[in-house]
């Protein structure tokens, strides 16, 4: 596996490094959002049949951190082409990739995903969000929580289970659920976190929806990409990507505290000479950075094996990267605003705001506690204590 980027792969990221700073901290999401479209990058990893760009998770990873980098990361961009995206391209029927892949991809068409619960968090063997048959079609109920966007999104990817499998083994299934599906409601969290897409908690009340809701359709795998019985699969091809993405999240806004630290570190002088000729300021900075670029290599890891094809080897690169890229994120924030002393608190600087925002990397998707129990369990055989 090349750790060298090809000259197309570059050429992507300063293409895109470019548009960020065009936009910059201050920028306006939707402006942002459909010139980010129409050039191609939200879409760069679906179908190119359906209008995408062919690629996968290494090039729409760059997108995302190179936004970031410049101080307007898309966090639509983890939840929409990467979850939703990566789901129905995989495993969506015929007429479910027709209707949604091609907005997907040009930016027309935006769609939430609501996994976490109450009672369950990402806990897939605790979901209790339940679909029962009803004629042809179903009915969902249930809850969810912290799910991004929903307000900005034509529709919304919902994680249930089917009726029979409220107990027992895990059987989840997958779920298109249109906006304004009558049933469907939504209220928005108050966060004291500054970011423009919002939190909404969702109530689902006998949802009805038709068969065609149900992710690939059918009721076995044999059967083409069987919805009711592959929700599994297509849970975690959706939750690989999620993973990839946040540290493209996470390294992103790492990068931009650090350069904020560095400019201000190579200007600022206190006595004869700029505070980056110190070791206390300047040895933690090369340190962030030190850490950010190994985040980095473990993310391209991740990204590609996830887009040969390799889901084992994925899953175990992916939880990697998103805790190796929350650990940085947080250091390099932390160490930017310290760098900066009184400013670094400061709205002119503009990092304090990433202070809390820092702290979503560790703990969302997933926390960094169950990432040390998958690596743990998974990696290195170790026995569970639950």
């Amino acid at each position: 596996m090349s750790t060298i980027e090809s000259q197309e792969i570059k050429s992507l990221r300063d293409a895109v490094a470019a548009l960020g700073r065009r936009h910059g901290r201050d920028h306006d999401r939707q402006t942002l959002w459909g010139e980010a479209a129409k050039l191609g990058y939200l879409g760069v990893n679906l179908p190119e049949e359906y209008g995408g760009g062919g690629g996968g998770m290494a090039e729409l990873s760059i997108v995302l951190e190179e936004l970031g980098a410049a101080g307007c990361p898309l966090l639509m961009m983890i939840v929409s082409p990467a979850i939703c995206g990566t789901v129905i391209a995989r495993f969506g029927t015929d007429a479910q990739k027709q209707k949604w892949l091609p907005g997907l991809a040009d930016g027309s068409l935006t769609m939430a995903f609501g996994i976490t619960e109450p009672d369950a968090g990402s806990n897939s063997h605790r979901i209790t969000t339940t679909a029962r048959r009803d004629g042809d079609g179903w009915v969902l109920t249930g809850r969810k929580v912290f799910v991004s966007g929903v307000d900005i999104a034509d529709a919304t990817l919902i994680v249930g289970r089917t009726e029979d499998a409220r107990t027992g083994s895990l059987k989840p299934c997958l779920f298109i659920v249109d906006r304004d599906a009558e049933g469907f409601g939504r209220s928005q969290i108050d966060m004291e976190l500054r970011a423009q897409e919002k939190q909404f908690e969702l109530v689902l009340d006998d949802v009805r929806l038709p068969a065609e809701a149900l992710v690939g359709g059918g009721t076995s795998h044999a059967e083409g990409c069987g919805g009711e019985d592959a929700g599994l699969l297509q849970l975690f091809a959706g939750l690989n990507p999620e993973r990839i993405m946040t540290a493209a999240f996470a390294i992103g806004m790492g990068r931009y505290a650090l350069d904020r630290a560095v400019d201000y570190a190579k200007t600022r002088q206190v006595w004869k000479a700029p505070i980056g000729a110190h070791q206390a300021i300047a040895h933690p900075l090369a340190q962030a950075h030190i850490e950010l670029e190994l985040a980095r290599l473990m993310m391209q890891k991740a990204a590609a094996l996830y887009d040969a094809g390799d889901d084992i080897g994925a899953g175990e690169a992916a939880n990697m990267a998103k805790y190796a890229a929350g650990e940085a994120c947080v250091k390099a924030v932390d160490q930017a605003v310290h760098t900066l002393g009184g400013n670094g608190l400061t709205r002119e600087y503009g990092l304090a705001s990433l202070v809390t925002a820092a702290r979503v990397s560790r703990i969302a998707p997933v926390s960094r506690e169950m990432i040390l129990n998958y690596v743990s369990h998974q990696s290195l055989g170790l026995p569970k204590s639950y």
